[in-house]
């Protein structure tokens, strides 16, 4: 029977025996296989997941809850057998807020969601970093997951929802996936550690760290923190894994309530004998190019060159022992000629060959210790137009970093579901194809660009001034000329160094370290500042940066299961040793932030004027805010408090527009000599002078000469003459109400003023 008939028959059935609602909601969830199962993981920290009700024609579907923030998670993995060339995984994670969630609309003029933001960017890459290892080695199915933020109480942030909700969907599906993952947020509050703290406990907490893993193990870390310790960051890691024990504990239960049968997989098998052949045509080769330390380029040249003469071979080999009908009509034989199986086969053993020469030897691919940080080169100022720089070169990894200074106004606008709050501090990554010598499409920024420029950000953030001691906008710009190896962590060496050499006036220099891991059984080895080959070969990429105080951020990716606390904690202290080791060669090039900002800097003036003057500094429609940055060169911002921000590069352009802004908030005082301009002329009367702006005083025609009678003003004064005057009296007429100034060109004569001040 037709699904839909059969609830017609159900809603029929319901109606004419008067079934009461709690049971119709019983028997509807019991038809319609909704699952929902809720988890209070402390402190009024609820999650629940629901599956069944939403999304049922997705391969596996799941609506994660907490507080009034929801998000809904849909995998659906491709059935198509993939080719038998295919030597990646698939795997596309989107993540999406809908601006609906908070009841809010879309910025711009369509007025509707179009690309991610980089917000929406960060927390896919949180999900797929988690996600991507624990799929079964050899499924390379197409296979899309989107999480899509339905609900926002703007107070819970949905990023870690959306990779228990990712998880939770393959695990409710047919997918062959038996290893739930589960994500969380730790905070600490006054030495309380806390799950999921909400945006307002994150302000007052020092750890900001997003947590991924298994039951098991710890797959991802991604985080910031306020210089905290070693033994603190293990702290707080334990502490996360134990809530999502409890959450992957939920969704094994979900899955087996769902019972849903897991479609059949087979992972390709590869004949004994192709792998056979290529071990002994290529592992001793690989193995001298291993033990031998070259360059980059040179190894890379080795190595390309070896593959290409032992697949040559290899083919040669089978193909005369097998015939060409018989390589047609076996699959397996076939598979002893396909390049690409063949080129599979000799990175297999090229991989063995390097994790057993460090396992075994202590020996790496360029000649270094475990723990030794290659050479480091720093050139400070080599741009001179740029408010600081810096080139930060670490063995065959070159960042060339700079820095430029503004105002409020360029503050970069953000706007999510829980944040509107302007950036004043941001730093932009990029890598070029030529870093690494390759030809490349220059497009949009790339979403590992996006996430390496975070972590670089947020390692530096901790450290750098507040706008109430250094009001700029700053923005680093990490431009990577070369890369062997963690491009992020230099970026963070190379930013401080650009940001002392330009004079802001950061509390502590940070450095980074990428530290790596080869793990075969209960052998392992920690290395520190690994080359590319090493995080391409091996376990493990967890980049760590800091003060020599502490921690300032970290991001970690494992690709194999069961990374103990042991390992954990070996790696983040030699990641410590190499942090201090990198900040004594920073200390070398610059043992202080400069005295003084770079010559092209805009240096910023600030005063405080009355609220109530702020429209006469502004202007009608603006004019006269216009007119002084025309005639000065200054960049001028108000704040609502009566905070005024001047900004210029040059002293003579501040101090007019300084001079400008006191005029226009002076208040008369009598006593005070003025320079004003003559506005009008009255030749038995006197003149009117606009002594301050938009004020004008009567200079009687008494008051003009002490040596000189006067009959004509106008022999005396013309209209638009600059003239100073002295103010000596101010009174009201009680007539009209007006307030008006006496002024005298005389009395300047007679006494000197008590304070003088410029007008006009």
């Amino acid at each position: 029977m037709p699904e839909d008939i059969f609830y017609v028959y159900i809603a029929e059935l319901i109606y004419c025996l008067r079934i009461p609602g709690s049971i119709f909601i019983t028997l509807y969830n019991t038809i319609s296989m909704i699952v929902n199962k809720a988890i209070d993981l402390g402190q009024g920290k609820i999650i629940s997941i629901e599956t069944g009700k939403m999304a049922k024609q997705a391969d596996g579907a799941v609506v994660v809850r907490l507080g009034d923030t929801m998000v809904i998670a849909t995998v659906v993995s491709s059935k198509k057998t993939p080719p038998p060339n295919q030597d990646f995984f698939p795997l596309q994670v989107e993540y999406r807020e809908k601006y609906s969630a908070a009841g809010k609309f879309p910025g711009g003029f369509f007025k509707r969601e179009s690309r991610p933001s980089e917000k929406e960017i960060l927390s896919a890459r949180l999900i797929d970093r988690a996600l991507r290892p624990l799929f079964p080695d050899g499924y390379l199915y197409e296979t899309q997951i989107i999480v899509t933020v339905i609900s926002s109480d703007q107070i819970n942030d949905a990023d870690v929802l959306g990779g228990l909700a990712a998880s939770a969907a393959i695990m409710v599906s047919d997918i062959p996936f038996q290893n739930p993952m589960s994500e969380v947020r730790v905070g600490r509050i006054n030495g309380f550690y806390i799950i999921n703290p909400d945006i307002n406990e994150l302000l007052e907490s020092d750890i900001d760290i997003c947590i991924g893993g298994t039951n098991d193990t710890i797959c991802m870390l991604e985080g910031e923190m306020k210089e905290i310790s070693e033994a603190e960051m293990l702290e707080a890691i334990q502490f996360g894994h134990t809530a999502i024990k409890k959450l992957c504990a939920l969704q094994s239960e979900i899955a087996a309530e769902v019972a849903k049968s897991q479609r059949p997989f087979t992972p390709m098998t590869i004949p004994a004998e192709l792998t056979e052949v290529i071990r002994g045509l290529c592992e001793t080769r690989l193995k001298e190019l291993a033990y031998t330390p070259l360059a980059k380029e040179a190894r890379a040249d080795q190595t390309a060159l070896i593959y290409r003469e032992i697949i040559a071979s290899t083919i040669e080999h089978f193909k005369s022992i097998f015939s060409s009908e018989e390589i047609a009509a076996d699959p397996l034989k076939a598979l002893c000629v396909n390049h690409h199986i063949i080129e599979e086969q000799i990175h297999a053993v090229e991989k063995r060959v390097m994790r057993h020469m460090i396992l075994d030897d202590a020996k790496r691919l360029d000649g270094r210790a475990l723990d030794q940080v290659r050479p480091i080169s720093i050139e400070l100022g080599i741009i001179p137009r740029a408010h600081g720089s810096a080139l930060f070169t670490r063995g065959e990894t070159q960042a060339l970093v700079t820095i430029t200074l503004g105002t409020k106004k360029d503050a970069q606008s953000v706007d999510t579901l829980t944040d509107s709050a302007d950036k004043t501090f941001f730093l932009h990554y990029n890598f070029p194809p030529f870093s690494v010598g390759e030809c490349g499409r220059l497009g949009s920024i790339g979403r590992r660009e996006i996430g390496h420029g975070n972590l670089a950000e947020r390692s530096i953030k901790m450290v750098a001034p507040s706008q109430e001691e250094f009001p700029y906008t700053i923005r680093i710009v990490s431009d990577i000329l070369e890369s062997n190896g963690s491009s992020s962590m230099a970026s963070v060496c190379g930013g401080t160094l650009a940001l002392m050499d330009g004079g802001v006036p950061i509390k502590k220099p940070v450095s980074g370290i990428a530290m790596g891991l080869i793990k075969e059984g209960d052998s392992y080895a920690v290395l520190s500042d690994i080359l590319g080959n090493e995080d391409h070969l091996g376990d493990m990429d967890f980049k760590v940066s800091g003060t020599r105080e502490g921690i300032t951020a970290c991001q970690m990716d494992i690709k194999i299961d069961g990374l103990d606390y042991h390992i954990l904690e070996t790696a983040l202290e030699q990641a410590r040793r190499g942090r201090l080791h990198i900040l004594g060669e920073m200390e070398k090039a610059i043992s202080s932030t400069r005295s003084e900002l770079a010559n092209f800097a805009p240096k910023l003036t600030t005063i405080k004027v009355p609220v109530d003057c702020i429209g006469m500094i502004i202007g009608k429609g603006g004019e006269t805010i216009r007119s002084i940055t025309e005639e000065t060169g200054a960049e001028i911002n108000i704040a609502d408090d009566g905070t005024v921000t001047i900004a210029c590069s040059t002293s003579e352009g501040t101090n007019a527009a300084l001079a400008t802004i006191k005029s226009l908030t002076a208040k008369p005082e009598v006593g005070t000599i003025y320079i004003g301009k003559v506005r009008d002329i009255r030749d038995e009367l006197g003149a009117f002078v606009e002594f301050l702006p938009k004020t004008d005083g009567l200079v009687h025609i008494s008051e003009i000469s002490s040596t000189t009678r006067v009959t004509k003003v106008s022999d005396h004064l013309k209209i638009g003459e600059k003239v100073k005057v002295k103010l000596v009296d101010v009174r009201k007429d009680p007539r009209t109400g007006k307030t008006k100034f006496a002024l005298s060109i005389k009395a300047l004569d007679q006494e000197k003023p008590k304070e003088s001040s410029t007008g006009n």
